[in-house]
């Protein structure tokens, strides 16, 4: 079974920025791969960013592409999102999400390939 923790939320102005934090455990990390992903009050769970397994492969929504970068250390089996220029429409609660059916270069950013999620953590962005 995989464990992944969530930090590194808090509440933050419009036009700052956050570095989440997910560490995983209870299975080798490079076997997984991971995504970010958001949901905000009243609306669907969506996600932000995903990275391969290898780290070589990356996806973004449009709506954070050229603000969000994802990246993951296989060494500290930890995972981060570096949320920069942030807006009030990204307030949300965000979860890490790993899965473990993917291949080494595989990235996606749909919901059904993650097998394990966190507990989630909040994002609040003040205008």
């Amino acid at each position: 079974q995989v464990q992944l923790v969530e930090s590194g939320g808090g509440l933050v102005q419009a036009g700052g920025s956050l570095r989440l934090s997910c560490a995983a455990s209870g299975r080798t990390f490079t076997s997984l791969g991971m995504g970010w992903f958001r949901q905000a009050p009243g609306k669907e769970r969506e996600c932000v960013a995903a990275i391969s397994r290898s780290g070589a492969s990356t996806y973004y929504a449009d709506s954070v592409k050229d603000r969000f970068t994802v990246s993951r250390d296989n060494n500290k089996n930890t995972v981060y999102l570096q949320m920069n220029y942030l807006k009030p429409e990204d307030t949300a609660v965000y979860y890490c999400a790993a899965g473990g059916r993917l291949g080494w270069m595989e990235v996606t950013g749909r919901e059904r390939p993650y097998d394990y999620w966190g507990p989630g953590t909040q994002v609040t962005v003040s205008s």
